[in-house]
């Protein structure tokens, strides 16, 4: 049966012990949705939007890619991890809905699934503080995993 790992005997809060795990190579995939409403849409140039802060695509990476580094500051008992890579994309679906996907990556004794939903939830937040100057009319929808790899268990999205 399963059970909190972040909670000892006796129900009080702890780190997951890795100690004994083994060392593998760990993939993390999540993805946010945000929907922005046709008077932010008319801003874009080319790929992105051009606010006087700067493209907001190309800051929201920056920033997903900086929020996912420093995950293990902000998720209480979330172990700090010296990530291999973190790769941020963004673009549009059919429904013309902003997708962010973000993908770690590193060979360590735990996975990388917090700090994959932490690059695209801040990668998301970073769009609706560049677009709320435009409209506050911004939605962000979903925040999901789409996959994990390596370690114990295997993890994707059923389509």
């Amino acid at each position: 049966m399963n059970s909190f790992t972040h909670l000892d005997t006796a129900g009080n809060p702890k780190m997951v012990d890795v100690s004994e795990k083994q060392v593998s190579k760990r993939l993390a995939r999540a993805q946010a949705t945000v929907v922005l409403n046709e008077e932010i849409l008319q801003h874009f140039t080319g790929n992105d939007i051009q606010t006087k802060k700067g493209g907001v695509f190309q800051t929201a990476i920056i920033a997903g890619i900086m929020g996912a580094k420093k995950t293990g500051e902000l998720i209480p008992l979330c172990h700090s991890l010296g990530l291999e890579n973190c790769h941020i994309t963004i673009g549009f679906n059919a429904q013309n809905e902003v997708i962010i996907e973000c993908t770690a990556t590193i060979t360590a004794k735990t996975g990388v699934e917090m700090e994959a939903l932490t690059g695209a939830s801040i990668a998301a937040l970073t769009i609706y503080d560049m677009c709320k100057a435009f409209s506050h009319e911004i939605i962000i929808k979903e925040i999901k995993l789409l996959e994990k790899r390596g370690g114990k268990s295997d993890f994707e999205e059923k389509k």
